[in-house]
């Protein structure tokens, strides 16, 4: 190799697992996606569906080595744990009510996990992996994916900079328009058990999309309220868990927020909004158009700045991947994500990696609980 100096190696990909995510799921195949887009991760092992029929069959579909395709998430740990070249991570895409056991079951193992939201359907759940993955001293990352994106960076980072001064507003909303039907009755697999306390627990519109609202909003302002009110509603009759959320939210700095989340609201396909006021300025950012962010400073024009415009700070240029006229989309900042978790799985993590954890996982939780207690007693004011 005269002339050139030796490249460092490539490092070797995580060995990854996953339990869910077989034929007909979504999420599922979001998550193999993001995990192999920046070549961090091999998917080596799957627990892919409750059936064993069809849990075979998935596994074939994607190559799976027919001794790694488990019929049982137990079966899956225990066997993984084992073996010299076991997994070193599991994504878990289950419904709700699977997230818990699942992932105890590979903590136990001895196996990072990487779960999808939320954490669990109930907060002595979510503590108790909490007090799990602490004791077996294994990371535990939760897919809060929206904070993948590059300019969603640049905001928080904005904000943490006092470019806004003091947060006085904080308004996030997340519309969607797919359940303005019964599409449960249909058969639809993933309105079914969405809508089904046993598999989604007690929270649905709530757990499903507005727990993501709510992490947004604190992940780029940097707070957490400190009380909300909280009105749930089921608009589609029959329905047996909430498909539209109004939040109202009070913040310890004397900050007031609003979080609407709904299901129902036609003409809204994955409409994620966030809009953030302070004392100098106001931000806004959509999901569905994230390469742009709109920037207000008091008493000037507002401006747009895009992911290409050299304004961005560090912590927007760091995820971004492509060259600018190219949107990155959601699989983008899906695969930020799973690149963070790569990086601390590797003890490779420094003050710029971020990733959602457990005690975003909890925190999750808590917010569906107190939103529930509220709702259930009149809008009452509760704390978090």
């Amino acid at each position: 190799m005269s002339g050139e100096s030796a490249r460092p190696a490539a490092p070797r990909p995580i060995r990854l697992g996953m339990v869910g995510g077989g034929e007909g799921a979504f999420i599922g195949a979001v998550h193999r996606i993001a995990a192999r887009l920046d070549g961090q991760y091999a998917l080596v092992a799957g627990a892919l569906s409750a059936s064993p029929e069809k849990a075979c069959r998935s596994a074939a579909a994607l190559g799976l080595a027919p001794e790694r395709a488990y019929a049982s998430f137990t079966e899956m740990a225990r066997a993984e744990a084992a073996r010299p070249d076991g997994i070193e991570a599991v994504a878990i895409v289950t419904p709700n009510h699977m997230h818990a056991p699942v992932a105890a079951a590979f903590l136990e193992a001895g196996i990072h996990v990487i779960c999808d939201k939320p954490l669990a359907t109930s907060l002595a759940e979510a503590r108790r992996l909490q007090e799990l993955a602490t004791a077996r001293r294994r990371l535990f990352a939760v897919t809060y994916n929206y904070i993948g994106y590059p300019l969603v960076r640049h905001a928080q980072a904005l904000i943490a900079a006092g470019a806004l001064g003091e947060i006085r507003i904080v308004q996030v909303e997340y519309p969607q328009d797919w359940l303005t039907e019964p599409v449960e009755d249909t058969g639809q697999k993933q309105a079914a058990w969405r809508t089904d306390p046993a598999q989604a627990g007690r929270g649905g519109c709530l757990g499903d999309i507005g727990t993501h609202a709510f992490h947004l909003a604190g992940f780029v302002t940097g707070m957490q309220p400190a009380e909300l009110a909280a009105d749930l509603a089921t608009f589609v009759a029959g329905r047996r868990l909430d498909d539209n959320v109004h939040i109202m939210l009070r913040y310890a700095s004397g900050a007031r927020g609003m979080l609407w989340a709904s299901q129902v609201a036609p003409g809204n396909e994955n409409n994620l909004r966030l809009r953030v006021y302070g004392a100098k300025g106001g931000i806004a950012w959509r999901q569905e158009q994230p390469d742009a962010l709109h920037l207000s400073p008091f008493g000037h024009p507002t401006e747009i700045v895009t992911r290409a415009s050299p304004a961005v700070l560090p912590a927007g240029q760091r995820v971004t991947r492509i060259p600018p006229g190219h949107p990155e989309g959601y699989l983008e900042a899906f695969a930020t994500i799973y690149a963070e978790i790569a990086a601390a799985i590797r003890s490779e993590a420094n003050e710029a990696v971020t990733f959602p954890g457990i005690a975003d996982g909890v925190a999750g939780v808590a917010f569906i609980e107190a939103a529930l207690r509220s709702s259930e007693n009149g809008a009452a004011w509760v704390r978090l």
